[in-house]
């Protein structure tokens, strides 16, 4: 692992490194030296720092890792390919760059589809999912898009391709402070202007906007393919739903999506941003959950051991 200096903000106990995986370059973070993986993957407009303070609370009996996706944070935003696909095959082969073995993956807002592709099309990879404030296509994701329902404006701005990149530079506090975050975020003082700040630095580089667009493109471009997956390879792991202002949105979708067990949370009291308005409500309910997880994997050992 290739160790860099944080090029932003940092907390103490996380290490920043960058590695060459699929065709670009990806910058992650780790934390904790013992206990089974965990991978923590954001939504928008967000970045790794989103977790900023779920990391030390997990890390205490866990490893934990954190990514920038591509074209986010301080990964590679070059002229390359985006989407939920790219995305996914960057998890399967992070996970294998790590060499931690298979991970509980955790993924919030638009990075759902992303985790449910990683876990549908490498099983081995993944011990549990954890799924925040997140829908799939084909099962409510869409009526985001509807405008006339009960949609919102960005999705289809952010979807269609080169708009963004071309329209927000200059302009991305407006859009990220003066409207994201003071629309999504249901608790005051959850996110400082330091944090803002933080996001605000990633999100005006060059070629920023390039991993946003490729995600919110892809709801334009599924035709039923999230379907098909899903039916064709239904999770098989132990899967936890949190749901916060949008309960039971999350709930009722990956239950549609999952051949096993899901578990579903509601935290109430806050907004989308549940990582970042109550982390020390999500990271109990989180442990709780992976220490079911791993008592369910020792028990299906010793069975398979008897046989």
């Amino acid at each position: 692992m290739t160790i860099i200096a944080p090029a932003g903000a940092t907390i103490p106990g996380v290490t920043h490194h960058l590695a060459a995986i699929n065709g670009t370059e990806l910058h992650y973070v780790t934390a904790g030296d013992s206990g089974s993986p965990i991978l923590l993957v954001h939504g928008w407009p967000e970045t790794w720092w989103a977790f900023r303070t779920l990391i030390p609370l997990l890390a205490r009996t866990h490893r934990v890792f954190a990514l920038d996706l591509r074209g986010f944070g301080d990964s590679g935003a070059g002229e390359t390919e985006y989407g939920e696909a790219v995305s996914a095959e960057d998890l399967h082969q992070l996970v294998a760059h790590l060499g931690a073995g298979a991970v509980h993956v955790l993924g919030q807002d638009i990075s759902g589809g992303t985790v449910f592709r990683f876990a549908a099309t490498h099983p081995a990879d993944v011990r549990s999912l954890i799924a925040i404030e997140s829908t799939l296509m084909g099962y409510g994701l869409e009526a985001l898009a509807d405008v006339n329902g009960f949609g919102s404006w960005h999705v289809g701005f952010l979807g269609t391709p080169a708009i963004a990149s071309m329209l927000i530079p200059g302009h991305e506090r407006d859009l990220i402070a003066g409207w994201a975050y003071a629309n999504m975020n249901g608790t005051p003082g959850a996110v400082s202007e330091s944090d803002l700040d933080e996001f605000i630095r990633t999100y005006s580089r060059p070629g920023a906007w390039r991993g946003t667009e490729g995600l919110y493109h892809q709801l334009f471009l599924d035709k039923g393919e999230t379907r098909a997956l899903a039916e064709a390879h239904p999770i098989t792991v132990p899967v936890l739903a949190v749901d916060g202002a949008n309960a039971p949105f999350t709930a009722n979708t990956f239950r549609q999506v999952t051949a096993g067990e899901v578990t579903s949370v509601h935290i109430p009291g806050v907004g989308h941003l549940v990582a970042q308005e109550a982390p020390d409500a999500l990271a109990a309910a989180i442990l709780h959950f992976t220490m079911r997880v791993e008592q369910m994997r020792v028990e299906q050992m010793r069975v398979e051991q008897i046989r």
